[in-house]
């Protein structure tokens, strides 16, 4: 049997409870990634250091996005000022978001309790206003959605984040970096990453990484000034910049610059930055309310007709036959 460090922490220390709000259609990948820590830190610790519940509005059973159902300790239940609450968000966030479950948040969070959201579940905490003036992250996908609805939330790309009582991932496997933070704090380093290497888990993120692999990594080219041109175009796609002042912007002519997409991207600039305003474009049909003309303004058209013939040529379908083909927008998914 493998010896296992304790726990630095006092015997007599009470557990620490945390509190799963799976909203219908949550991630398990999420919800895994932060319940799996906690069970393997009671084991090694060799005691309770940590119990848990899963709570849900209706009390009874919460079905995951991959169709898996569980069974629910607990309905939308008054809590302990010491618990912690993760809300699991997932598909179509938006529809989970009820009144009950808003309602919830904001009286759990006035009484003092921790909050949190797994995934989508940012947007949940965001609509209850417990983000306000805050720092939080959420999934990529859902980043250009976010800030439009949100705009007094802080949004960072960080794979996690702490603000206070606040806390938020970005889905995926930042559920563990948030739980081995959470548990170094509690226990020390060594528990957490001990915790860390029985999920065979090398690689522990902090709050300062960012979510999305690097730009020459996406795009499978190590060229400095590629990459800063690109960075500079996802940075403004509002108002875009010109290829001239792009390239002068890296210290290259703009036939330099031109050469330069076509060898590595087989593309200009311009169609470049076209695709990269159209893909955030369509997330905003997708995710969002907002109408097509302010998503036209959004991604940089100027006018509805020019951001149609661009999206139907790249897309094969306009705007309006998109949002409608997806239910109307306002659909966070992952």
């Amino acid at each position: 049997m493998v010896e296992h460090p304790r726990a630095a922490s006092p015997t007599s220390a009470a557990p620490r409870r945390f509190v799963f709000l799976l909203l219908d259609q949550f991630t398990m990948l999420s919800f895994a990634g932060a319940i799996e820590p906690l069970r393997i830190a009671n084991r090694i610790g060799g005691r309770t250091l940590y119990t848990w519940a899963l709570a849900g509005e209706g009390g009874d059973v919460a079905t995951c996005s991959n169709g898996a159902a569980f069974k629910l300790d607990m309905g939308l239940d008054e809590l302990s000022r010491e618990d912690v609450v993760l809300v699991c968000g997932g598909v179509d966030v938006q529809e989970a978001t009820t009144r009950p479950v808003l309602n919830w948040l904001r009286r759990e969070a006035r009484r003092g309790v921790t909050v949190g959201g797994l995934c989508t579940a940012s947007y949940a905490l965001a609509k209850a206003g417990l983000l306000d003036g805050r720092k939080a992250t959420i999934h990529w996908e859902n980043q250009d959605s976010f800030l439009e609805e949100f705009e007094e939330v802080n949004l960072t790309k960080s794979v996690f984040v702490v603000d206070g009582n606040r806390l938020s991932t970005a889905g995926g496997t930042a559920s563990i970096d948030l739980m081995l933070k959470l548990i170094a704090d509690d226990h020390g380093e060594t528990l957490a990453n001990t915790v860390a290497d029985q999920l065979i888990y090398s690689s522990i993120r902090t709050d300062q990484d960012t979510q999305r692999l690097s730009i020459p990594t996406r795009i499978g080219v190590r060229h400095p000034k590629l990459s800063s041109v690109i960075q500079k175009m996802e940075q403004d796609i509002e108002e875009p910049i010109s290829p001239a002042a792009l390239a002068k912007a890296v210290g290259m002519s703009t036939r330099q610059l031109e050469r330069l997409f076509r060898r590595y991207l087989n593309r200009s600039p311009k169609r470049y930055y076209m695709e990269l305003r159209l893909q955030k474009a369509r997330n905003l049909l997708m995710q969002t309310d907002m109408s097509v003309i302010n998503v036209a303004l959004a991604c940089g058209f100027a006018s509805p007709s020019h951001f149609s013939k661009c999206y139907r040529s790249h897309y094969n379908t306009t705007p309006y036959r998109e949002r409608g083909a997806h239910g109307g927008g306002a659909r966070l998914s992952i």
